[in-house]
């Protein structure tokens, strides 16, 4: 039996790749390297069916040095450190790892002291952000190169290619009439863009001519693929889009993400959490409402689940997006933040400590400190910031109606400290 045509068509070098001509064109960082024979540990990261394995395929076969392969699907810390031991003794062994996002801290641990002391040089592959997937010493010891999505200029190169290289699509006689449709679904991934092809010629008659279409394609297929992958690059831009979209005001824009991210059997949860943290990053006191509903909307789809789940977070997202924003909340806690990191740990006032025992009082813990409730609108002027921090305004209320009267309020208490 014949392997997939992406297999077969799989290139052997630099000058057969079909895209990222960032990194592999004539003159290209990465290629330079190849080509001296002195490549780094890296992370090539990208969407799938771009490349990553290809390159390290390449470089493999390119510097003739010894090449292990794992994947981290099914590869733990035994694994890792016999490959290790075995390039101890072979100087100048490559490693890679696929899907590298998969391991956990302790697996890449293991890999930590070989890289360094170059035992090994890592070519690790991820779908993922590395910055979240890897941990920051082994990133550190890598250079990570970002691989591209092909482009419909070289989907269509690919697609020539295929037909005029191959032996068994050499045998049937193919004419490209169309080729919008194998591009939209494959989605710039050059594996499904291959291996879609093939399944639309074997689905053909082999004694007749075979024009491709869109009409034929979308028909052999059953129905058009959502351009969404739940564990590559898609993930992380559909997500963005829809999140800037509610963000944005616009339910129009947030409800089309979202049958996106439904379309292509994303999460419910991922999508309530998400609802949740922009509740309040990006509506926050403009709206407190919308913190109750989104909380409310994870609780019911997390029971629900698909399809019905559908039409609660249609409800939450058109909602949101619907609603006044305001960020000042998620400034408040940066502003603070980025206090706690200029000044470190600054003492509390001691009117503000808590004077359990006798010791502590005779020291002055809490003392003078005037409890709010004793006092005309529950309120007494005192400071509640470290000396160094005094007078400083970490909160500045949105311009939008529901915080305009907190920053009435504000200013009818703190107005000769805070100045609202």
């Amino acid at each position: 039996m014949a392997a997939p045509l992406a297999e077969r068509l799989r290139p052997t070098s630099l000058d057969e790749l079909t895209g990222q001509q960032h990194l592999t064109g004539k003159g290209s960082v990465l290629r330079k390297a190849i080509e001296q024979g002195r490549i780094p540990s890296m992370i090539l990261w990208g969407p799938p069916g771009v490349g990553k394995t290809t390159i390290a395929n390449i470089i493999a076969h390119t510097l003739h040095v010894p090449f292990y392969t794992l994947s981290a699907i099914s590869a733990g810390v035994k694994e890792v450190r016999e490959v290790i031991e075995k390039a101890k003794l072979q100087p100048e062994s490559i490693l890679f790892i696929d899907e590298i996002h998969r391991f956990n801290k302790g697996q890449q641990d293991a890999l930590l002291g070989a890289v360094e002391k170059g035992t090994i040089t890592l070519i690790g592959a991820t779908t993922e952000n590395p910055s979240f997937e890897v941990n920051a010493a082994l990133l550190s010891r890598c250079l990570v190169y970002v691989l591209k999505p092909l482009g419909e200029h070289d989907m269509n190169a690919l697609l020539q290619h295929a037909i005029a290289a191959d032996v068994e699509l050499g045998k049937r006689n193919i004419t490209l009439k169309e080729t919008a449709a194998l591009i939209n679904i494959s989605g710039g991934d050059a594996r499904k863009l291959l291996n879609l092809l093939e399944i639309v010629v074997e689905a053909l008659p082999a004694d007749k001519e075979i024009i491709i279409t869109d009409n034929m394609v979308m028909d052999i297929a059953q129905k058009r693929i959502a351009l969404y992958d739940k564990s590559g690059e898609q993930h992380y831009d559909i997500i963005s889009a829809f999140i800037k979209s509610i963000r944005g005001s616009d339910p129009n824009g947030a409800v089309y993400w979202l049958a996106r991210m439904i379309e292509g059997g994303e999460d419910v949860k991922f999508i309530a959490r998400r609802l949740v943290i922009l509740a309040s990053e990006d509506i926050g006191n403009a709206n407190a409402n919308a913190l109750l509903l989104a909380n409310a909307t994870f609780e019911a789809v997390n029971k629900i689940g698909y399809p019905e789940a559908r039409i609660i977070l249609a409800q939450c997202t058109t909602y949101l997006a619907s609603s006044p924003k305001s960020n000042a909340s998620y400034m408040a806690i940066g502003n603070a933040l980025s206090a706690v990191k200029e000044y470190g740990d600054l003492p509390v006032p001691l009117h503000l400590r808590n004077a359990p025992t006798r010791l502590m009082k005779n020291l002055d813990y809490g003392k003078d400190y005037q409890y709010s409730h004793d006092y005309e609108h529950n309120f007494s002027v005192q400071e509640y910031l470290p000396e160094k921090l005094q007078g400083t305004a970490f909160y500045e209320p949105g311009k939008n109606a529901r915080e305009e009267e907190l920053r009435k309020w504000l200013k009818l208490l703190w107005k000769e400290k805070y100045g609202y």
